[in-house]
């Protein structure tokens, strides 16, 4: 099969898979437990009577029949008009103030995860079958299996409320707040100091994978023909594993780089629900709380939409990186 053709597949796949999961949504959110509307006149902490509840519901299209809504939902999604809030005015606004800060987060602590898995995958394969070995592998299944809301909270009842050497919460410095530093140095420093416990939380939660994930690719090819003759000809054990295999063993490290992006989305949801960093993972906590459909509907179909596109990147860069991969 051609890559025109393979490319022409996979779109017709992701746009029935990405169907399916709007669908999935629907249904999810409009089985959910309570009422969203009688949860903001709670909020608002008055009384209605009931044709005034009828007129907020008809204002959200909820008065409509199930499948009528169910086309206007889908719709919606795939024109990118997400509508308003049940709480807090567009969502569409609400999303692009909170994108910016959840990038933020999952980028520093996406790259830092990546080099030093690599870098530590490869050394304990280096130290094969010795200690260091079996440390590094046995941290990495300990931090892989743990829960990341028990990770994150240990970590910030060590640093935050034990040592105080960090912000339990909060994105920047209090006196910030109608006082912002004109110095850019200030500024940095400051949402650094701020990122580091959230960072920490999600890198230990996902270095673990990549250093095993980088042995196992290395082990892989280490018994290959091509290392063998290397070694034969003497060349030093270091150099046959840094300049021979590990060109070999990046290729799945490379597409896996584009799948952990999607993979840090779970983390940051329940990282920024934990630090109360206000990023999307705390607006979709809330929205889930608040059963504010609307917004949830935005969240979950901009991550599905990312995750099926970075499956589609991946697939086609190992094709590309791999001319021995057929398409098929």
């Amino acid at each position: 099969m051609g890559l025109k053709k393979y490319v022409a597949q996979r779109i017709v796949y992701m746009a029935i898979v990405l169907w399916l999961a709007l669908s999935v949504n629907f249904i999810i959110f409009n089985l959910m437990p309570g009422d969203p509307i009688l949860q903001y006149i709670g909020k608002l902490s008055g009384r209605m009577d009931e044709t005034r509840l009828n007129e907020i519901r008809a204002h959200y299209g909820l008065d409509k029949p199930l499948h009528e809504r169910y086309i206007q939902y889908v719709l919606n999604l795939l024109t990118w008009n997400f509508g308003r809030s049940y709480f807090s005015g567009s969502v569409s606004s609400i999303m692009s103030e909170r994108v910016a800060r959840t990038l933020e987060l999952m980028g520093l602590a996406t790259l830092i995860t990546i080099i030093l898995g690599i870098l530590l995958g490869a050394f304990a394969a280096y130290k094969r079958g010795g200690l260091t070995d079996a440390f590094l592998v046995v941290g990495s299944l300990f931090t892989y299996s743990v829960p990341i809301f028990w990770l994150g909270w240990i970590i910030k009842y060590i640093f935050a409320h034990q040592l105080k050497l960090f912000p339990s919460s909060s994105m920047y410095p209090a006196a910030w707040v109608g006082n912002w530093p004109k110095d850019i140095f200030t500024y940095i420093s400051g949402r650094l100091y701020h990122l580091t416990l959230p960072v920490i939380t999600l890198v230990l939660f996902s270095v673990g994978g990549w250093i095993l994930l980088t042995r196992a690719c290395i082990l892989e090819n280490i018994t290959e023909d091509y290392v063998i003759t290397a070694r034969a000809k003497g060349v030093k054990e270091r150099s046959v594993l840094y300049k021979h295999v590990m060109k070999n063993a990046s290729l799945p490290l490379i597409t896996s780089v584009v799948l952990a992006v999607a993979s840090m989305v779970g983390g940051a949801i329940i990282t920024e629900t934990l630090f109360s960093y206000q990023g999307m993972g705390l607006l979709t906590w809330n929205a889930i709380q608040q059963k504010d459909i609307p917004v949830l509907s935005a969240v979950f179909y901009v991550t599905t939409l990312l995750v099926i596109i970075a499956n589609f990147i991946a697939d086609l860069l190992y094709g590309v990186l791999d001319p021995r991969i057929k398409y098929g």
